[in-house]
């Protein structure tokens, strides 16, 4: 009972947890757990034990007649034979002249289900030798223990016959577990019962081993009998003790008379006196014990009690036949023997249940159809606990029902309230939203309308009464629909507001351009409703497009002013023949490459370039030869030089090149030297190969000089002096 309650306490304080993390979208499953939490913890500390047992009772009355078990016979000592015998206990001379006439018989095992651990009167010797005859006779002893004192074994019959016959009773007095074995000082007892049907099966060659599954439990035949736990099934810390089951006992037949027979019986007096057939004794397990009520050997087992109607007894020795029966019947034709849900898995049942409960209710919210449905889920459920009862499992149906039925009162409950609350905020928000000009809707999570005010109907061209409880599908084009819906959803989801531009056509067919705020509110019963505010945008868009389109225009134009412009300053900057940058921007250039190496203490070179022997070209070829010469020379420097620096025409067949950031004088020379051969190449012009070469003078920033007018000069000077020198050469300054 405490590991339930433990369990029963960790599952609350998971349930309150989760109602603090999880939103409204998850009310069903908070409902529900809640309630299985309460009706888990009801249930670990016994509240619900004797309603379990009682519905588990009724199951056991209705479950079908079977053919009577005739493996056993039950040889009754009832109060006719007491009252002719005149005492009890019945004396020895007349039990083993009962013995002796059972044995004639050849039956399988014969149980004595009466205490004789005293002799009484003549003829104990007769019985003690009786017994030493009779290797199949089973005698009966009771074990102590907290409410019975021991008695013991019969007087000559030999231990490993003897078999007790302690009952288990629930706290309502009824019999519903058998026990297998029990250890006492370290030794193992079999029950009375056990020992007579490992004789019977002894014959079909089964005897006992451990299970495959679990080597802890007994295995006979076909059948593992499961050892039973304190919280098994119904029951809440129920005494564990030994090896005990939980008995399916088998069912009863019932005769032509309408009465309930379980047992072939036979009284005591018909066994002496030779008139019981055969075929009731040979091969059978018998069972020798009283039915008489003077006795008092009477228990009560699920059989018992009815829904009307006093309860019956029933006599101990059919008690015992039973449990044998079950026994025997499980290890022979694997009759499904009671078995339990692991208590996790039960208490998934359980919650399943209780969720059931509270969708059921809260999906349905119809009083008439909510109802059929709670009686159609109750009788689904016991079904389903009856069938599985059938087939040899004890699942929690009490506990399952009262989950459900507690999960539906409290979501009805729950539903009245925010109905009655959602009644007070539509009234209270129709008052409201009326006084406001703009278009204004309520919405609920089924995306129905169901407040407008005036302004809203206005605008869309319906009246108000046409349009409460409906949706958007059903007046605006889908495509629009498809939008309202998204956002709508959007809003819901998100639980924050948003803004949406959209289209909204109304009942005349116009379309205007509009922008909707919606927003998500809650009533003090939880009830959420989604309000959107409209204004309408057309004129506004309108204006927008033109801006647009006077924009657009703009745009073009300035592109093509600035295409214009970048025209024109290319030209302004490059020579119109060669596309090297003119005078012009040479100077620019030298003039920022010169302030640019004095702030990174660079050297800068500068190269003056004059062709030898073009004015002879010129004169003999004509102009048009001579342009596509200087355009070739032209390439063949740009392709010399680095992407840093700068080559430039000045006019005629001059060129210079600016180069900056080198990193001593020789390397001017070396670009000077490929610049030289570059050009001396042959040029092909109308079918002629022709030569020319150029003369280079260099000068270098800061050695020759620090300005750039000087710089010019010096460079000029010592292009002169190359070509004075033999041209094709190069100096510096």
């Amino acid at each position: 009972m405490g590991m339930n309650q433990q369990l029963g306490k960790r599952f609350v304080k998971l349930i309150f947890r989760l109602k603090q993390s999880l939103g409204r979208g998850h009310k069903e499953l908070i409902t529900a757990a809640s309630v299985a939490a309460c009706v888990l913890l009801l249930h670990s500390i016994g509240l619900l034990q004797s309603l379990e047992l009682a519905a588990l009772d009724q199951f056991f009355r209705l479950r079908p007649n079977e053919p009577p078990e005739e493996r056993i016979t039950i040889v009754v000592i009832d109060e006719a034979y007491l009252k002719e015998v005149g005492s009890w206990p019945i004396p020895d001379a007349k039990i083993a002249q009962l013995l002796e006439k059972l044995n004639v018989h050849k039956p399988r095992a014969i149980g004595l289900d009466i205490y004789r651990d005293l002799p009484v009167k003549l003829g104990n010797q007769e019985l003690r030798n009786a017994y030493k005859l009779m290797p199949n006779l089973i005698g009966i002893e009771l074990l102590a223990n907290d409410k019975n004192v021991n008695v013991s074994p019969p007087v000559g019959l030999n231990k490993d016959q003897v078999g007790f016959n302690n009952v288990l009773y629930d706290l309502d007095g009824k019999v519903r577990r058998s026990l297998l074995y029990w250890h006492i000082n370290n030794q193992v007892h079999e029950s009375f019962s056990l020992k007579l049907a490992l004789l019977y099966l002894k014959s079909e060659n089964i005897t006992p081993t451990t299970a495959k599954n679990n080597p802890e439990y007994l295995q006979l035949g076909k059948a593992a009998f499961t050892r039973f736990e304190g919280n098994d099934g119904g029951y809440v810390g129920a005494d564990a003790r030994g090896y005990q089951i939980l008995s399916s006992f088998p069912p009863k037949c019932q005769s032509l008379s309408g009465k309930f027979c379980s047992f072939r019986q036979v009284s005591i007096k018909d066994v002496l006196a030779d008139k019981v057939k055969e075929n009731f004794i040979k091969d059978r397990i018998i069972l020798i014990g009283s039915t008489a009520p003077s006795l008092n050997d009477f228990v009560f087992i699920p059989y018992s009690s009815s829904l009307m109607g006093t309860a019956k007894p029933l006599p101990g020795i059919q008690l015992q036949a039973y449990f044998t029966s079950e026994l025997i019947s499980a290890a022979l034709q694997g009759r499904p023997l009671l078995k339990v849900w692991p208590d996790l898995l039960e208490d998934l049942w359980i919650f399943i249940w209780s969720y059931l409960g509270t969708v059921t209710t809260w999906r349905i919210r119809h009083a008439t159809k909510s109802l059929q449905s709670i009686l159609v889920c109750c009788l689904v459920l016991t079904l389903s606990a009856y069938l599985a009862f059938l087939y040899g499992w004890w699942i929690p149906l009490i506990p399952s029902l009262f989950s459900f039925g507690s999960s539906a009162i409290w979501m009805t409950n729950h539903i009245v309230h925010i109905q009655e609350e959602w009644k007070r905020s539509k009234g209270f928000l129709h008052h409201v939203i009326n006084t406001i000009p703009d278009p204004i809707f309520v919405k609920n999570e089924q995306h129905q309308w169901i407040v407008l005010n005036e302004a809203y109907c206005r605008f869309i061209g319906y009246p108000n009464k046409l349009l409460i409880e409906k949706s958007d599908y059903d007046f605006f084009p889908k495509h629009e629909a498809d939008v309202f819906r998204q956002q709508d959803e959007l809003v819901f989801r998100t639980q924050k507001p948003q803004e949406h531009e959209e289209e909204f056509t109304n009942a005349n067919g116009q379309t205007h351009q509009i922008a909707t705020k919606r927003s998500l509110h809650k009533d003090s019963a939880g009830n959420l409703f989604l309000v959107g505010v409209i204004r309408d945008i057309t004129q506004r868009k309108l204006m927008e497009e033109q801006l647009k389109r006077t924009a657009a225009e703009l745009f073009r134009s300035n592109k093509e002013l600035k295409l214009k412009e970048d025209h024109l300053r290319h030209l302004a900057y490059h020579d119109p023949l060669t596309g090297l940058s003119n005078r012009k921007f040479f100077a620019e250039q030298l003039y920022e490459s010169l302030h640019w190496a004095q702030h990174n203490k660079l050297l800068l070179g500068l190269l003056f370039i004059d062709l030898d022997g073009f004015k002879q070209i010129n004169d003999t070829l004509g102009h048009e030869a001579g342009d596509r010469l200087l355009m070739t020379i032209a390439g063949r420097l740009s392709n010399s030089l680095r992407a840093s620096d700068t080559v430039s025409r000045l006019g005629g067949d001059e060129f210079t090149v600016i180069l900056r950031a080198i990193p001593n004088v020789q390397i001017a020379g070396t670009i000077a030297d490929k610049i030289l051969t570059s050009i001396s190449k042959p040029v092909v012009l109308d079918g002629y190969a022709i030569r020319v070469s150029a003369s280079i003078g260099i000068s270098v920033y800061p050695y020759n000089s620090q300005d750039s007018e000087t710089l010019m000069k010096q460079a000029d000077a010592a292009m002169y002096c190359a070509k004075h020198q033999g041209k094709n050469c190069y100096k510096f300054a």
